[in-house]
């Protein structure tokens, strides 16, 4: 009875764990988008999405098959976020990296707020029809 005590209590806190990370960031998720989905601004993000994001995400955002070092790449024109799905999150995501692992670098100290921006916007035209 204790093993399986313990096994319900391990499951669990796996649930809640895998809860919180697919919430994402609920502070970020709070901020909204400054720059409106135009094409000028899609089309301003596709070269910095091939600049930085690409060699890890792909050209199509689909994801990377990682290495032996660095864990894949997450396809980006799905529905699955793991860090959360609203502008604000990917923005968050984006500027500020996913800690502790870094597994995604922060790119806030590389590229201005109003491309990241951009770059999001651009991220959003990917995704599966």
């Amino acid at each position: 009875m204790t093993a399986f005590r313990f096994a319900a209590a391990a499951a669990g806190m796996l649930a809640a764990a895998t809860l919180a990370a697919a919430q994402g960031n609920p502070e970020a998720a709070k901020v909204k988008n400054p720059v409106a989905a135009t094409p000028e601004s899609i089309a301003a993000g596709k070269p910095l999405y091939t600049r930085y994001c690409a060699v890890c995400h792909g050209t199509s955002g689909r994801g990377g098959s990682g290495s032996d070092i660095s864990a894949p790449a997450p396809d980006l024109t799905d529905a699955e976020w793991k860090h959360g799905s609203t502008d604000g999150e990917i923005f968050d995501v984006i500027k500020n990296g996913v800690p502790p692992d870094l597994n995604m670098e922060p790119w806030g100290d590389r590229i201005k707020d109003a491309d990241i921006w951009n770059v999001v916007n651009y991220v959003r035209s990917l995704a599966k029809k």
